[in-house]
């Protein structure tokens, strides 16, 4: 099983904001043979190995860091993994803005939807113009 898309954005993002900082893992961050998937494969195969529950981020990243390093590295089979991340996504405020608008386009659309809907289930019901007598 792969990694959990968050949990592979999350690598990604230290790992790419490490190689801006440190020009030594920037070179080693664009070995060819390396990639995010098998860097999370070792990962999950190193806390597995390790028996814990729980990691903090610095354990983490440093699994990830020592994955770039190695060029040898046994990165293991993919494993059946649950993991979760105990960050937060924060939004940028056009990021926000447009969450905004493509919210109140669905409400938009969703309630042109009922309304048309509506009309229809109406016009179905009309009889056509004849009238019925209901008691």
């Amino acid at each position: 099983m792969d990694a959990t898309p968050h949990f592979k954005r999350t690598i990604q993002a230290y790992l790419a904001q490490r190689a801006m900082e440190d020009e030594l893992f920037a070179v080693t961050y664009k070995k060819p043979n390396k990639n995010i998937n098998d860097c999370c494969t070792y990962i999950l195969n190193e806390v597995q190995k390790s028996g814990c529950n729980g990691l903090t981020d610095g354990e983490v990243y440093s699994m990830a860091v020592h994955y770039y390093d190695e060029d040898n590295i046994e990165i293991g089979k993919p494993i059946n993994a649950r993991v979760t991340v105990n960050h937060t996504v924060e939004l940028t405020t056009e990021e926000k803005d447009e969450a905004r608008k493509q919210a109140i386009q669905r409400v938009q659309n969703e309630t042109y939807t009922r309304m048309a809907q509506r009309k229809l289930n109406t016009k179905k019901e009309s009889n056509n113009g004849q009238m019925t007598l209901i008691f």
